[in-house]
């Protein structure tokens, strides 16, 4: 069966060794795994430390291409890659070191496509200190690069607030051109305020609170409103927000948005990344099955483990095939490369 992977990471070590060169916070410096370990600020309880699973695209897709269903039957896995939590070191840095270091980053992810076309789609890195660096990165991507989507972090550098106004132009823009946004947390907000543990609240609920805020903010700033076409892509089967939608229509009135908080929050797409069966099913039932991709987080997770998850679910062959391949075929507009013919060569 052929699948793809909508939750998945490569990192370009080349991003990184740039990021090694600076001596004061964002910064990143080598680790004992041959690897990275990034310093969004210091003083924090957890830091974001990389090992060699992220680098190596050509290893991962070995490591996919071993995959097994119940019955020993091999997959064809193909990959949409996101950034994941490094997506707000982009927006952290002064303004042209953070437009130099995504278009850094976009020109290795349209590389990638390129080497594995049809196989591995790449998204947009955007720098969101500034709105008109941010349209500038945005059209280079797409235009210039063939990206398929762009990435958004929970927040701007230590500014929630990615809802601001002065962005509003640049969603219009997101949703005019008809990209997948990937909404993903970072360690920006509530690292510092769920310390101890050696990181172990901080990663359990902390990232899960970022990203059920930042498509809160989303929602009740009136932007989904205002751009229907705008198209999150929530991580991590949306956070907290589906099982507190409820919660969620009741207090959220004095936003005087037309509709139900809930019905903005049903347009959004998510994926499979929960460790939990019950989760997993909970987030079809929410979204619905058409709203839902197969997405695995690696190498922060362990693809076979999703995919067992998954046959617990006992779901039909029809839903399967819409979650497995369908699905992101149509929400994230995935194209296989254009053939060239003979002629043209």
């Amino acid at each position: 069966m052929h699948i793809i992977d909508s939750h998945f990471h490569w990192w370009p070590r080349s991003v990184f060794e740039t990021l090694c060169k600076r001596r004061s916070i964002p910064r990143a410096q080598p680790n004992a795994k041959g690897c990275y370990t990034m310093f969004l600020e210091d003083g924090t309880d957890y830091i974001l430390d990389s090992w060699p699973d992220w680098f190596d695209l050509d290893q991962q897709f070995e490591h996919m291409d071993g995959l097994r269903d119940k019955n020993g039957n091999g997959y064809h896995v193909s990959a949409v890659g996101s950034i994941g939590p490094f997506s707000v070191y982009f927006s952290a840095l002064p303004v042209d070191e953070g437009r130099d270091l995504a278009i850094q980053w976009n020109e290795e992810m349209a590389w990638a496509q390129k080497r594995y076309p049809g196989r591995f789609w790449g998204s947009a890195a955007i720098p969101m200190q500034d709105t008109r660096v941010a349209l500038e990165v945005l059209e280079d991507a797409v235009g210039r690069l063939g990206l398929m989507g762009v990435n958004l972090p929970g927040s701007v550098g230590k500014d929630a607030r990615i809802d601001a106004e002065r962005l509003h132009p640049y969603y219009a823009r997101v949703a005019e051109l008809g990209l997948p946004m990937f909404l993903h947390p970072t360690d920006a907000i509530f690292n510092s305020m769920l310390d101890g543990y050696d990181g172990a609240l901080f990663l359990s609920l902390g990232r899960v609170m970022e990203v059920s805020v930042a498509a809160s903010r989303l929602v009740l700033s009136g932007l989904m409103e205002k751009y229907p076409d705008l198209k999150v892509v929530m991580s991590h089967t949306g956070g907290a927000l589906p099982y507190q939608s409820g919660r969620m229509d009741k207090n959220t009135k004095k936003a005087k948005l037309p509709r139900p908080t809930s019905e903005y929050l049903h347009r959004m797409y998510t994926d499979t990344v929960s460790p939990h069966a019950p989760g997993i099913q909970f987030a079809i039932d929410y979204y619905g099955i058409d709203q839902v991709m197969y997405g695995t987080d690696y190498p922060c997770w362990d693809p076979q483990t999703c995919l067992d998850l998954i046959e617990e679910l006992n779901l039909s062959a029809a839903d399967k095939q819409k979650l497995f391949h369908d699905n992101a075929r149509r929400i994230l507009n995935l194209r296989d490369p254009v053939a060239k013919s003979l002629a043209a060569e």
